[in-house]
């Protein structure tokens, strides 16, 4: 029996190690390139080089502006998360303690949105900001940030997810503010706010990793090379008759640094989140 268990866990991590492996390699790859030349790149090095530094200054130095660029992720990752987050649990919130036969028709009308790829909605969304453009409101139009944050401000899933919490959320606590005076603004922002830190964790850093790494509705409406994101510049490198693949694993690490320290100090709060854990 005991040689079976240990032929079983054997294989079992065996199978792990092969899949950690698999995993970890495509960052080592990364990691490794941006300090060797494209030629050693090319040539599938594994070895850390010399070339960090004029890695980093071809970087930092292109006329593709990536300090430029990353600041303009920061700026519509940062507004895009905090806008999510108030919206989508706001909308969460009262899905579940309103409950009506109208709110439940909205909500099902809401989650069959789903369903609509967002490739079909490109076109009319264009349309309405090229059309904005040209009013007094040509501040939200195209070529603009707010083009591409009032769309992917909230989405159906998050507002999903945010209700699903309040379902276990504890209803007597609700009832006993209620009692004491609270109007439904305070119970929310006193009470359920702070008892769900898990759940705004797990929704923040899925709202930031998906507004970080946005790149079509960014491509269609950023026309200007000064409003540029961090994806469409990465893009722009690999478009070129030669490019320099050091320096793209370079710009690419840097771009991943900023979801990986933020998942790194909530990926406990992350995990305690995605399983529903509303305790702070």
């Amino acid at each position: 029996m005991k040689t079976k268990n240990r032929i079983s866990n054997f294989f079992k991590y065996l199978i792990l190690i092969v899949l950690s492996v698999i995993s970890i390699f495509p960052f080592y790859f990364m990691i490794v390139g941006m300090t060797n030349k494209t030629i050693d790149i090319n040539t599938g090095k594994l070895t850390f080089g010399g070339n960090l530094m004029t890695n980093l200054h071809s970087l930092f130095g292109s006329e593709l502006d990536f300090p430029r660029a990353l600041l303009n992720s920061a700026i519509i990752a940062i507004a895009v998360t905090l806008l999510s987050l108030a919206l989508s649990s706001l909308a969460g919130y009262g899905f579940e303690i309103y409950r009506t036969k109208t709110t439940e028709n909205v909500f099902n009308i809401l989650l069959l949105s789903m369903m609509v790829p967002f490739a079909a909605l490109m076109i009319p969304l264009y349309r309405m900001f090229s059309k904005l453009s040209n009013t007094p409101f040509q501040v939200v139009g195209i070529n603009t940030f707010y083009a591409v944050i009032i769309p992917t401000m909230t989405t159906a899933f998050l507002i999903f997810f945010f209700r699903q919490n309040v379902k276990s959320f504890p209803i007597d606590l609700i009832e006993a503010a209620r009692l004491d005076g609270l109007n439904e603004f305070r119970i929310f922002t006193r009470i359920y706010v702070p008892a769900s830190k898990n759940t705004y964790s797990a929704a923040a850093i899925i709202t930031f990793m998906s507004a970080w790494n946005n790149y079509l509705w960014p491509l269609v409406v950023l026309q200007s090379p000064d409003k540029r994101t961090i994806p469409l510049v990465l893009s722009a490198m690999g478009a070129s008759y030669t490019p320099d693949y050091g320096m793209m694993m370079c710009g690419i690490v840097i771009s991943t640094l900023p979801i990986a320290i933020l998942f790194f100090f909530m990926q406990k709060n992350f995990v305690q989140g995605m399983l529903g854990s509303v305790k702070g």
